[in-house]
């Protein structure tokens, strides 16, 4: 039975969150905001608009923040997805699609 974090918003098959360790787990719900990946900016603006174009809701969390961005540069940013467990699979195939092909290229260069 899938398992869910509440402070990472991991899901998970094992009796521990496996990115924070926290065992206060419970099962997951369809309405449960699961993380989908971390990008850097110039690829998250991308992955946002296929997920707006196929109608699937996310929520996007910065990791350094405004300030820490500021001084360290924007590029050096990175955000987080965060998308409903019911659309989870399906947003989790357009991950994989976009960054597989973007691996696939960087790797033709």
């Amino acid at each position: 039975m899938e398992q869910y974090c509440e402070v990472c918003g991991r899901v998970f098959d094992e009796k521990r969150c496996p990115k924070c360790g926290r065992k206060s787990v419970r099962s997951v719900t369809p309405d449960d905001l699961c993380f989908l990946t971390e990008q850097e900016v110039l690829w998250s603006d991308m992955l946002a608009d296929v997920l707006k174009q196929e109608g699937i809701p996310f929520t996007q969390k910065k990791v350094l923040g405004a300030g820490l961005a500021i001084k360290t540069g924007p590029m050096r940013e990175r955000v987080r997805f965060f998308v409903f467990y019911r659309q989870l699979p399906e947003a989790s195939a357009i991950v994989e699609e976009l960054f597989s092909q973007a691996e696939e290229a960087d790797g033709d260069l």
